[in-house]
């Protein structure tokens, strides 16, 4: 904390700003000192000791003021970098300018006079404040502070270490310092782990969060869906202009990776000292995400396919996106650095399951949001990392987490952001067949969730979440079942064998999402019972043997399957099950599928506390935006499905490409009233009901069901354990439909996800934030 007079001096320079009505002039140093040059203030005293209010005063009431000590406030920045910090005073005066400016810069955001402020070159203020007008000079104000940051977080003896042997030598050069020997963690393209330093992790931190603040103007623009919404701030400090952007990147990415925050693995470890690396690991999350915030759907995809060099960038390929750090994280190819990327991930994911027998004695991370987002990132910019992430079962120690996110955060609203971003994932991965693959590895760790003990794969574990998630989580959570239940589709082809606990929850949503009442109450409701449909015939058609607890749960509810083909079209039916719906909203009612006892040690998943923040996000793109349709060849070779508008909507499933024009007519069958309301009709029942995929289920229960009853009868059996093993030694060669070719719907990149992301990354930000003050203008 600073010293009591320095705040004083500090708090007096404040007030004489926002009382000052005549501009004072720039030379003026004297006045302008005061705010810098003899005080020791915290980040904690800026905020304190310069009100909301009496910064948006001199804004409005003496804006020449405001200005002017942002001007001189960059211009102290750059001298810093300039001189290389040397002194314990220079120090001071950029860490105080820091501080100032995160302070100060959201005031200037929020006002759409003041927009282009920091973009506009000072008109007679050279860096000399002497008004030479050269090239260097006339650099637009937020260049020169991007600049000075980034020269400022490699100043050895600052925020890196020196490499000087001896105090005799003289100190670096910092125009000619090699940025890449100073690289802040081992990792990618760099073997050297310095030795921890509290002081420079500290002055790193002040930085990041005066960048991070300036490229948090995006929150206060309105979300534009046009390309043109790149960030200033982040396509400057990310192109070719910034000298440090390849050793940057590849510190922030080590650092988050390299993190542990267990601590040596001793109890209790993190009471004994405080973590300070956590907040830097926080915020260096931070600036990588927002820093790769790139719309993938508008340029060309920057994902390479170089051969394999020797240093960690891929060089031998095409130049791929302007944004340098989009472009470094695109060209990753190592091996080596690819396990150490998702060794680090996964550690961070699983660390808030982490269980011992001793409450509280680990630490438990909060910035899962951030590292999702990063992972999400890193599959999506580079394809080489995710076919990895798929290439060993490591990818199951990214699944778990997510699911334990998912289910956690099921019943709480606040957390809205957190259940698309891990469903999102989950779908991206989804559109390899390797994922569907790994799944079949037993599941045997037991982190807790409050979800049915089964003993089966993960496969299990992945239904068994979303079924909790469809029948338990809250309202807002209706959009993602399409996405959910397209997750299950695409890996359907590859479950070898299904527990009795996942066969019953699969049938129990089939019964759920069939009724009439729910297939009539909304335009989109059949999609779902279509998908389930497919996951059962992909089963059956491919992997018939292994699954016996699931044929017989179709067995026993063949009558939903019955009624389903038989499914009344007539209006009186139709009115008479809306009527029902009327009298019982619920979304899906629990009953009829068995829970039995959760896991031990799980929690109930709980709603926000009263009072919880909440960010507003962008509306998600319906499934057919979000994925495109491939079909597996005979060889494993996926083959793009263009849409057809005439068979668009073949078997009325969304994710088909539905055209337009298939869209208009489906919506012609059933009638709008005057006041908007949907009504379903006759036709429009028709129009989907003749193309329910039921052939093969039929089939299969034409064939089994007299069999089952016969060995009921004639064994007087009332004992499951026999019939399916009736059902294990059984076969269904010959007997049923010509195999249908595997439909995959792979995530596609596109505009409305990349607003989605942006929108959901600054709300994790700001929320994050929102108590202790920076990047939000309170």
């Amino acid at each position: 904390m600073g010293s009591t007079d320095s705040k004083l001096n500090f708090r007096k320079a404040v007030i004489q700003l926002t009382t000052k009505t005549q501009p004072v002039e720039a030379t003026d140093d004297a006045f302008w000192d005061q705010f810098w040059a003899d005080t020791a203030t915290s980040v904690q005293d800026v905020f304190a000791l310069v009100p909301a209010a009496e910064i948006r005063a001199v804004r409005e009431e003496s804006p020449s003021n405001l200005a002017t000590l942002c001007y001189k406030a960059v211009e102290k920045l750059v001298q810093g970098a300039e001189s290389g910090c040397h002194s314990e005073k220079e120090k001071q005066i950029v860490l105080n300018c820091s501080r100032l400016l995160t302070r100060v810069l959201p005031y200037i955001f929020e006002d759409p006079d003041w927009r282009g402020f920091f973009w506009s070159t000072v008109p007679g203020a050279g860096r000399g404040g002497q008004g030479e007008d050269d090239d260097e000079n006339a650099r637009p104000l937020a260049e020169s502070l991007l600049l000075a940051i980034a020269d400022l977080l490699f100043c050895p003896d600052f925020t890196v270490q020196s490499h000087r042997r001896s105090t005799v030598d003289s100190a670096e050069d910092v125009h000619s310092l090699d940025s890449c020997e100073y690289i802040w963690e081992a990792g990618v393209g760099f073997a050297h782990s310095p030795q921890p330093n509290y002081i420079h992790d500290m002055n790193r931190m002040e930085l990041l969060k005066l960048l991070l603040t300036c490229f948090s103007e995006a929150m206060y623009l309105p979300p534009a869906p046009e390309s043109g919404s790149t960030n200033p701030w982040v396509q400057f400090f990310c192109s070719t202009e910034n000298r440090h952007a390849l050793p940057l990147f590849t510190s922030l990415l080590n650092t988050v990776c390299a993190y542990d925050p267990v601590g040596y693995g001793i109890p209790y470890n993190h009471l004994l000292f405080s973590d300070y690396r956590e907040p830097l690991v926080e915020e260096a999350a931070q600036v990588l995400i927002v820093t790769l915030d790139h719309d993938s759907a508008s340029s060309a995809s920057p994902t390479v396919d170089g051969t394999t060099t020797g240093t960690a960038m891929d060089d031998a390929d095409p130049p791929g996106p302007e944004n340098l750090f989009v472009n470094y994280l695109s060209r990753i190819h190592r091996e080596e650095d690819f396990q150490f990327i998702l060794k680090g991930i996964a550690r961070l994911l699983s660390n808030p399951l982490l269980q011992t027998y001793l409450p509280n004695s680990t630490k438990k991370i909060q910035f899962h949001q951030e590292l999702l987002v990063l992972f999400w990132k890193l599959c999506d910019f580079n394809k080489k990392f995710l076919f990895f992430v798929l290439k060993s079962s490591d990818v199951l120690d990214i699944l778990v987490p997510i699911l334990f996110f998912l289910n956690d955060a099921r019943a709480d609203q606040s957390r809205v952001g957190l259940m698309h971003i891990g469903v999102f994932i989950l779908l991206l991965l989804s559109g390899e067949r390797n994922f569907g693959v790994r799944l079949n590895k037993p599941y045997s760790v037991r982190v807790p969730m409050d979800i049915p003990v089964f003993t089966g794969t993960h496969a299990d574990l992945l239904i068994v979440v979303f079924h909790k998630i469809i029948t338990s989580g809250h309202q807002r959570l209706q959009p993602l079942f399409d996405c959910l239940l397209t997750i299950v589709v695409n890996v359907s082809p590859y479950l070898k064998s299904l527990s009795m606990v996942t066969a019953n929850k699969l049938l129990h949503l089939l019964e759920a999402f069939s009724t009439t009442w729910f297939l009539f109450s909304a335009a989109q409701n059949h999609h779902l019972v279509f998908f389930l449909l497919e996951v059962f015939n992909n089963i059956i058609q491919y992997q018939f043997d292994g699954n016996s607890n699931l044929v017989y749960a179709i067995i026993r509810k063949r009558s939903v399957f019955h009624q389903l083909a038989n499914l009344p079209t007539d209006l009186p039916t139709i009115h008479k099950a809306l009527q029902r719906r009327r009298r019982t909203p619920e979304p899906l009612s629990r009953t009829g599928s068995q829970e039995g006892t959760s896991m031990e040690g799980s929690r109930p998943a709980a709603p926000a506390e009263p009072g919880t923040l909440k960010t507003s996000l962008v509306a998600t793109p319906g499934i057919d935006k979000l994925t495109e349709k491939s079909q597996v060849s005979e060889d494993g070779t996926l083959r793009s499905l263009e849409p057809e508008p005439q068979q668009s909507s073949e078997d009325g499933s969304p994710a088909k490409g539905e055209s337009s024009q298939a869209w208009r007519e489906q919506r012609r069958l059933s009638s709008s009233s005057a006041s908007g309301q949907w009504s379903p009709t006759p036709e429009w029942v028709l129009s989907w009901k003749s193309k329910l995929p039921l052939q093969t289920i039929m089939r299969l229960l034409q064939v089994l069901v007299p069999q089952v009853e016969k060995i009921c009868i004639d064994k007087g059996l009332t004992d499951e354990s026999e019939i399916l093993r009736f059902l294990q030694h059984g076969t269904l060669v010959g007997l049923l439909p010509v195999p249908h070719p595997i439909l995959i719907r792979k995530y596609q990149a596109n505009s409305g996800t990349a607003m989605w992301f942006r929108t959901y990354m600054w709300g994790v930000i700001y929320l994050r934030w929102a108590p202790g003050g920076g990047v939000v203008s309170t």
